[in-house]
């Protein structure tokens, strides 16, 4: 079955770095466009940043650009998002996600990771 699995989450100063990894099993990972989402307690899944299936582009929500960079190595089915700077606002739960097409809204990745925390303390 498919799998999308998170890692690298945890707590971190503001103004530090963080890098998480989704490692993807049970799709043909070089097919998909990939992207991180964000959610807080009580708030629908945010766009965080995406990337396409042959990592040639990337595309940002403008609260994360300049900061946030999201890479992929198709060779070892993962994507990478690589967070500096980060700010107490950046606090949620991270997943990654699969999708057919290039695409924003959450409706359009048909397979999601658990999620994991990062928390930013001020």
């Amino acid at each position: 079955q498919v799998q999308l699995v998170e890692s690298g989450g945890g707590l971190v100063q503001a103004g530090g770095s963080l890098r998480l990894s989704c490692a993807a099993s049970g799709i043909t990972f070089s097919r998909y466009d990939m992207g991180w989402f964000r959610q807080t307690r009580g708030k629908g899944r945010e766009f965080v940043g995406g990337i396409t299936r042959s990592g040639t582009t990337t595309f940002y929500a403008d609260s994360v650009k300049g900061r946030f960079t999201i890479s992929r190595d198709n060779a070892k089915n993962t994507v990478y998002l690589q967070m500096n700077s980060l700010l107490p606002e950046d606090t949620a739960v991270y997943y990654c996600a699969a999708s057919p097409s290039t695409a924003v809204g959450p409706s359009s990745y048909d397979y999601w990771g658990q999620g994991t925390q990062v928390t930013v303390s001020s």
